[in-house]
């Protein structure tokens, strides 16, 4: 939405304030005129998860281990959303196996900003690179093209499934980009994956005892390169799921 100048934020819509040491960007009062409801319509969050929250994320108690886990990660979550925008960290990345709940808790964090008045935007990580993709022909539409600078303006970015797509030379390029803009203005990106990061006590090398077996895991940085890598440790708060069984399942 276009909003009109005014004195307090000279039409940016944003206020910057500082809190212990820590700056943020607050919504102006003169952005009140989008509601709640106008910007999640807006922020692309696909069907399944239009209202994942807090409040209706399941934390199994029938497994000790995943119930302590996933409460500490509840927890911190919610402490995110509440001191938002005057965090350590900007960003949120969530690291762990399929079906631990990555997404719902993303949404979740995502609808929670976009209530307390910033603009949010959820992109499937391959959908992303494959509008960027299509972007680049000169026949492709308006939605494509303005994908890759959706990302950048976005006040707050979901990237769900970081990964997921076949490495490839633009992919890096494109990836690095936005997530270098991102760290370098502040703002604020939300990311999910699968993929296992020794920073986040993952093994990339597994042995099976008593067999000469070797499992090796890809790990996060050789499927978006070393430097978008780099940046996302230094932009995000790392959050690290446990290693339970894929509760899809669980639910069937």
């Amino acid at each position: 939405m276009k909003l009109m100048a005014c004195e307090k934020c000279g039409g940016s819509g944003w206020v910057i304030l500082e809190r212990d040491g820590i700056s943020g960007a607050e919504r102006c009062d003169c952005a009140a005129q989008e509601s709640p409801q106008d910007r999640e319509a807006e922020a692309n969050i696909p069907p399944l998860y239009r209202s994942s929250s807090f409040e209706n994320f399941s934390v199994r108690t029938d497994h000790p281990i995943a119930y302590r886990a996933l409460s500490q990660v509840f927890v911190r979550l919610q402490g995110y959303v509440k001191d938002f925008p005057f965090v350590p960290k900007p960003g949120l990345l969530l690291i762990g196996p399929t079906g631990t709940g990555k997404t719902h808790l993303g949404v979740a964090v995502l609808r929670a900003l976009i209530a307390k008045g910033f603009q949010g935007l959820f992109f499937d990580y391959s959908n992303l690179l494959e509008q960027i993709r299509s972007g680049w022909n000169a026949e492709a539409g308006a939605s494509e093209r303005a994908a890759y600078q959706s990302c950048m303006d976005a006040d707050v970015l979901l990237l769900d499934d970081m990964g997921s797509q076949r490495m490839a030379e633009w992919v890096e390029d494109t990836l690095t980009a936005i997530v270098t803009y991102r760290c370098n203005n502040k703002k604020p990106l939300i990311v999910t994956t699968n993929l296992p990061d020794p920073a986040a006590g993952d093994a990339i090398v597994e042995r099976t005892p008593g067999s000469a077996y070797v499992d090796y895991r890809i790990p996060l940085s050789q499927k978006i390169g070393e430097r978008a890598r780099s940046r996302l440790f230094e932009m995000c708060e790392l959050v690290k799921m446990p290693d339970i069984p894929d509760y899809r399942f669980h639910k069937k």
